[in-house]
């Protein structure tokens, strides 16, 4: 295999692998698979407290944890803050030198530390207990300074860490990640967070298009193209030619769309006498619509199955949009 070729996770392990070290990886992931069974059985009222705790809180929820803990309490921080949760990590060793004043009275504070000894953590635990900031603990002892001095103590069930010397944080640190993750996502759940609210924290990327709605994208006000039944086909022509949208929304007397005039109606009525014709007589019955609320993702979907260019945006049967397919493929829709 030349130096720079990439290697799949899919190719067949016995290309990629001897069989001691798939043993190896076997062990390590068995190991920490039980490591999250028992956490999740071992949860129960200080779990429950906690939540109640950094649900209640109004600032933000600071992170804090040295070493493989620090980096662990770093994922969590930006997990929570991702779900609409204002958090931040602060470095324990940075506290103790100024960075105190980033932790106010109205934020609580989640400590990650194994042993529950940390040196570098006993400034910011005493801090928190000086000016009453709730503390929570996430250790592997019970009886640590950590668990004893915090408000609630998750404490992580007693396994064996996955490296072989029994030294590397493994388990335990897969066990505090999956810990954090159920917090934010309890919290998420709490604050009723939705996938709209989600958007809003990823605007960039794949993601962030993937959650754009409709209404993110639609044409609205003096920009929609909108007529009604008892003018003329002449003046539907010059309604669809001024707002380049290919269509023009029928609406009736209480404003909703009752239907739409689309380039394929001209051309099925050419020779007509089109010009001098009723919309009423001319317009396609039964518009298909999509709320305003809808992924452009759905609105793209309908589009290509209907295989149309456009789609009014309703609310209560009256168009408040109109999005064009060109719309999506601009935001980069899929």
């Amino acid at each position: 295999m030349k130096r720079d070729e990439p290697v799949s996770i899919a190719e067949p392990a016995a290309a990629r692998l001897s069989p001691p070290d798939v043993a190896s990886a076997r062990r390590v992931l068995a190991l920490e698979a039980e490591g999250l069974t028992a956490l999740a059985d071992s949860l129960g009222d200080a779990f429950a407290a906690a939540i109640e705790r950094l649900h209640a809180v109004d600032g933000r929820i600071i992170i804090s944890g040295m070493g493989k803990s620090g980096h662990v309490a770093r994922k969590i921080a930006a997990t929570l803050a991702s779900t609409g949760r204002p958090a931040q990590f602060v470095h324990p060793a940075e506290a103790s030198h100024g960075d105190m004043g980033m932790i106010t009275r109205a934020d609580a504070v989640i400590a990650l530390s194994n042993s529950g000894e940390t040196p570098e953590l006993a400034d910011l635990i005493a801090y928190t207990r000086r000016f009453g900031i709730p503390l929570v603990a996430m250790t592997g002892r019970p009886g640590s300074t950590l668990a004893v001095q915090a408000d609630v103590a998750l404490v992580l069930p007693r396994v064996n860490e996955a490296c072989p010397l029994g030294l590397a944080p493994t388990t335990s640190t897969t066990m505090m990640l999956a810990l954090g993750d159920a917090i934010a996502v309890c919290l998420l759940e709490r604050k009723g967070f939705t996938a709209a609210d989600f958007q809003i924290f990823h605007p960039g990327g794949q993601l962030g298009r993937r959650l754009l709605t409709v209404s993110d994208l639609m044409h609205s006000g003096e920009r929609l193209p909108l007529i009604t039944a008892d003018r003329l086909m002449s003046e539907a022509i010059v309604e669809m030619s001024a707002k380049s949208f290919g269509c023009v929304g029928v609406v009736d007397g209480d404003g909703r769309l009752a239907g739409i005039v689309t380039d394929g109606d001209l051309r099925r009525h050419m020779g007509d006498g089109l010009l001098g014709q009723t919309v009423g007589a001319v317009m396609t019955r039964g518009a298909k619509t999509i709320r305003p609320g809808a992924l452009a993702a759905e609105a793209l979907r309908i589009l290509n199955t209907l295989s149309v260019t456009s789609l009014f945006v309703v609310e209560d049967g009256r168009p408040v949009g109109l999005v064009h397919i060109h719309d999506c493929l601009r935001a980069g829709v899929a």
